[in-house]
C-alpha cells in the first residue's frame, strides 16, 4: 500500500467518523489534506463528493423514518440551483481571500450560537430555507464545503438529534449526487478518482460505524454544543490550510 493510498484510507475513516458523529464536516476534514493528493483541486472536490454519498447513503437508509420532507424541499432546491453555478465559475475564481473570510465566519458563528443557542429557534419558513441554501451553495460549489449554513438550519429547527441527522444527511445525499454529475460533465471525474474511490471506500464503513457508536451515546442536551463546537474548529482548520 503506497502512500496516497494509505493517506486516502486514514482521511476517509476521520472525514466518516466525523460526518456520522456530528452531522457534517466530511467535506471540511477530507479536503485539509485531498487536494494535495489528487492531480487537481477539482478532481478532489469530486472524490471528497463521491465518499461523502456513501457516507450519507447509509446514516439515510437508518434513519429514513425521520425525515420531513415539506421542510427540505426549499433549502435544498436552492442549494442545487446556487451550488451549479458556484461549479461552473470554479476555474474562474481566485479563492484564497474568500477562505480566509469564511474561516473567520464559521469561528464568529460558533462562538455566537453556543453563547445565545437557548434564545435561539430558526423557524422553518422559506425565507430561512432559501437563506441556508443559498450559503450553503456558494461554499459546496467552491469548496466542497457545504454543511456548516444548513447544520445552523437543521440544528435549530428539528427537535431530536435523530430527526437532525436524517435530514442533515438526506440533504447532503441528494446535493452531494448532484454536484457530483455536474463536476462529471466539467471533466473532474475521473479515472484517477475513479480508483481512489475504492481505496476510500474501506475507510468509510469503518468511520461510519466506529461514529454510529459514538452518537447514539452523545445525550441530547448536549449534541448541539459538540455541532457549534466543530463548526469553529472547522473554521480554524480552513484558516491555517489557506
Amino acid at each position: 500500500m503506497n502512500s496516497i493510498v494509505l493517506s486516502i484510507l486514514l482521511l476517509s475513516i476521520g472525514a466518516s467518523f466525523i460526518q456520522r458523529t456530528t452531522g457534517f464536516g466530511f467535506g471540511i476534514f477530507i479536503m485539509t489534506m485531498l487536494p494535495f493528493l489528487m492531480p487537481s483541486y477539482g478532481e478532489a472536490t469530486t472524490l471528497s463528493g463521491l465518499l461523502a454519498i456513501s457516507t450519507s447513503s447509509a446514516i439515510v437508509w437508518r434513519l429514513r423514518s425521520y425525515i420531513t420532507w415539506q421542510r427540505l424541499w426549499a433549502i435544498l432546491l436552492t442549494f442545487i440551483i446556487v451550488s451549479t453555478i458556484a461549479i461552473f465559475a470554479l476555474t474562474r475564481i481566485e479563492d484564497h481571500i474568500l477562505r480566509r473570510i469564511l474561516g473567520m465566519a464559521l469561528i464568529l458563528i460558533s462562538f455566537y450560537f453556543m453563547l445565545f443557542s437557548t434564545r435561539l429557534k430558526l423557524p422553518t419558513t422559506k425565507k430561512v430555507q432559501v437563506g441556508a441554501g443559498t450559503l450553503s451553495g456558494l461554499m459546496g460549489g467552491f469548496f466542497g464545503m457545504q454543511g456548516p449554513p444548513a447544520v445552523l438550519y437543521f440544528i435549530q429547527s428539528e427537535p431530536t438529534k435523530e430527526h437532525y441527522m436524517a435530514m442533515a444527511q438526506t440533504y447532503f445525499l441528494i446535493g452531494n449526487v448532484m454536484m457530483t454529475g455536474v463536476r462529471a460533465y466539467n471533466g473532474f471525474f475521473t479515472e484517477t478518482v475513479a480508483v481512489d474511490y475504492l481505496y476510500g471506500l474501506g475507510g468509510v464503513i469503518i468511520g461510519t460505524v466506529l461514529g454510529a457508536y459514538v452518537f447514539k451515546h452523545i445525550p441530547n442536551r448536549i449534541f448541539r454544543y459538540i455541532v457549534y463546537a466543530y463548526i469553529g474548529i472547522s473554521g480554524i482548520i480552513i484558516l491555517i490550510t489557506n
